[in-house]
């Protein structure tokens, strides 16, 4: 298996919470590059060292950065997509400057010349048995009935290829009857409610955090031939915004939230008002280590799990909501 480095310039004082907002992403096995680290190597008067490694003289020079390593294959992309749009938004919101360049070297090649390697890894492909995903620059001759979902790797997280997204599709296909109402948190890319669209709900809500998640969002179900009539988009954070919530409204079909297991724990209080009674919640993004922890919650608001799909380590929980 391949592997490709992935090195985040940052400053000192943020390499911490920069690698609290990568391990949400899924990325781990951070390699620390911190100056800081000499420093306090040579403060330290408890010893006295006649031999210092060479590793360690070198961070006396050194960029703060962090390094991990994701995999040479379209999961890898997926990953690296998802870590420019965290880092955009880092960038975007970082009016002091806390995070410094957050500039990205892949193998030693700048972040822009490794975007444009995506086409080799980003190919059409089907997702349960009536999708099929594919990018704007690829045709599909023949889709076997399948409806088409056509999205292009960008800055934010969800093309279809990582198992998070797969797995709430594959979930979505079995449990959305047309004209069914569907709210979508956490939406990134706006597929999840794309595929909901197509396979027949007659509205979807999306809601994101982030400012460029919504305006691609929409971007993307307009080329999917869905306007304004079916899709509305607002950008905000449910568990803290209780006006956002009441704009959202109440009487969804089913809940969709890809996102990380304390979003989901944080939401847990709040998705049965979103819903109709025997109202389904499909939430997914859950490491197999943070998996209790979610289950625990969503007992907690009376909430009740009807199945769990996982692939390579990351779950998602089927449940019914209001029964």
């Amino acid at each position: 298996m391949q592997f490709r480095q992935v090195d985040v310039y940052t400053k000192s004082e943020a390499i911490q919470v920069l690698v609290m907002r990568l391990s949400e992403l899924g990325l781990n096995g951070f390699i620390i590059h911190d100056p800081a680290d000499f420093e306090e190597f040579l403060e330290n008067k408890e010893y006295n060292w006649d031999y210092v490694d060479d590793s360690l003289m070198g961070l006396k020079t050194v960029e703060p950065h962090i390094t991990c390593y994701v995999q040479d294959n379209e999961q890898g992309a997926e990953m690296l997509s998802a870590l420019g749009g965290t880092l955009d938004e880092l960038k975007e919101n970082d009016t002091d400057d806390f995070y410094g360049s957050l500039d990205v070297t892949i193998d030693c090649v700048r972040e822009e010349d490794w975007a444009n390697n995506w086409k080799q890894y980003y190919k059409p492909f089907t997702v349960g048995e009536k999708l099929i995903v594919k990018p704007s620059w690829e045709e599909v001759e023949n889709t076997d009935g399948r409806k088409i979902l056509e999205i292009d790797p960008a800055s934010s997280f969800g093309t279809g290829q990582h198992h998070t997204t797969r797995l709430v599709m594959e979930l979505l296909e079995k449990q959305i009857h047309k004209g069914d109402r569907m709210l979508d948190l956490g939406t990134g890319s706006g597929i999840l409610s794309i595929a909901g669209l197509l396979l027949g709900a007659k509205q979807a809500v999306m809601v994101d955090i982030f400012e460029n998640s919504v305006r691609t969002a929409k971007e993307n179900t307009e080329k999917n031939g869905f306007g304004s009539d079916m899709v509305s988009a607002y950008i905000g954070n449910i568990s803290d915004d209780e006006p956002l919530r009441e704009k959202i409204g109440t009487g969804f079909d089913i809940i969709t939230a890809n996102i990380v297991a304390d979003v989901i724990v944080s939401m847990s209080p709040y998705f049965s008002g979103f819903l109709k009674k025997n109202g389904k919640l499909i939430v997914s993004g859950i490491i197999t280590e943070r998996l209790d922890e979610v289950l625990s919650a969503l007992k907690e608001n009376n909430i009740k799990v009807e199945s769990i799909s996982e692939k390579e380590g990351w779950n998602a929980i089927l449940c019914t909501c209001n029964p």
